[in-house]
């Protein structure tokens, strides 16, 4: 892996599981090169003596390892570390690894090799972003997969109705985080109707969810979601979005 190009992941701390010892040490040559603090090891058993010394940003793990596999390796740091950035880089192509590594061990990115320096360095900053933001001890953290909510320091978390998920991905996702009231209300059309939500529904879902969430931040004196007259409604807490 010879290529080098300008980065910024010198804030990112990376970890390699890959038992070809050569293609180890080129990665991590490469990756140091563009000021990513990387660490190399050859097996799940090696990694749990690293990370009780360093904690991991990103994990780039190989399938075919000795002893424990990747995919339960991927599974474990998943379960263990929710927020982390896991990549897993493989020689496998087959549709049917790509689909579990994505559902059964986690993975942000599945990578075949051989992959393009430029490529893995790209996803390691795109991906460091999202795990700094995740670790931001005032978001909260809303999980696509388990349509949950949980609250900054972790202690309590709500369960959301599908159409408040939708509400808050999109109001999360917004310029200010403020969307008109009519595209909301367009958002819960019906799959077999162009007519979208009337804007009294939009009213008692809101009231809803701040009902709900209220219960859990009782220290608050501002409304997750506010009214923005003339406009429609704002997002007031933080939120990023899990998987």
């Amino acid at each position: 892996m010879p290529s080098h190009i300008p980065a910024t992941g010198s804030q990112y701390v990376v970890a390699i599981v890959e038992d070809d010892i050569l293609l180890r040490q080129e990665i991590v040559s490469h990756l140091k090169a563009n000021h990513f603090e990387t660490h190399g090891v050859s097996s799940g058993a090696a990694l749990d003596d690293l990370v009780t010394l360093r904690p991991i940003d990103i994990y780039i793990i190989d399938l075919n390892l000795h002893g424990e596999s990747g995919i339960s390796l991927c599974k474990r740091l998943r379960e263990r570390t929710p927020n982390v950035g896991i990549v897993i880089m493989t020689a496998r192509v087959a549709l049917h690894d790509r689909l579990t590594g994505y559902s059964h061990g986690g993975a942000d990115f599945y990578l075949t090799k051989p992959v393009s320096p430029e490529e893995l360095t790209m996803v390691l900053q795109n991906l460091g972003k999202r795990v700094k933001k995740l670790n931001n001890a005032n978001d909260w953290l809303l999980s696509l997969r388990d349509r949950t909510l949980q609250c900054p320091d972790q202690s309590e978390k709500i369960r959301l109705t599908n159409r408040e998920k939708i509400l808050l991905v999109a109001l999360s996702q917004a310029n200010d985080f403020t969307l008109e009231s009519g595209v909301l209300c367009d958002l819960f059309s019906d799959e077999d109707s162009d007519e979208g939500m009337s804007k009294h529904a939009l009213e008692e879902l809101i009231a809803r969810f701040r009902k709900k969430i209220k219960v859990i931040d009782t220290s608050s004196t501002e409304a997750a979601i506010k009214s923005v007259w003339g406009v429609g409604y704002q997002l007031c807490i933080p939120i990023s979005l899990v998987y």
